[in-house]
């Protein structure tokens, strides 16, 4: 099982509208084939599908790609536990991923401030 301090390790999610699947999984340090199949046990996740079948994630997908992670690497949640745990949560999840969002967009904010404060 991972330490908890890993998901902190994960890099800020850019700002782009779509993502790959091989971008997030960079993003969330999960294989691409373990994100295919968390599409079929998670309807909660369901990335946009252009020609070819090529899966595009957005960024509430990131983020929910995330949290489930989370909930089975770092909690020890089985995958029906986690699907459940989503369950649950359903508007609550909503309102994290919402806080996440912002929270991300702030940091995000405050670094290129940063970088801006150079020149």
């Amino acid at each position: 099982m991972l330490e908890p301090s890993h998901n902190n390790e994960l890099p800020p999610i850019p700002a782009k509208r779509y993502f790959t699947i091989g971008e997030v999984s960079e993003l969330c340090d999960v294989k691409p084939h373990v994100l295919r199949y968390w599409e079929q046990e998670f309807p909660q996740l369901s990335p946009v599908k252009r020609a070819g079948n090529r899966r595009y994630y957005q960024r509430q997908d990131v983020i929910m790609v995330r949290e489930i992670r989370a909930l089975l690497y770092q909690d020890g949640y089985t995958i029906g536990g986690a699907r459940q745990r989503l369950d649950e949560a359903g508007d609550s999840t909503a309102v994290a991923m919402d806080k996440a969002l912002i929270k991300n967009m702030i940091r995000e904010l405050k670094e290129l401030e940063d970088v801006l404060k150079g020149f």
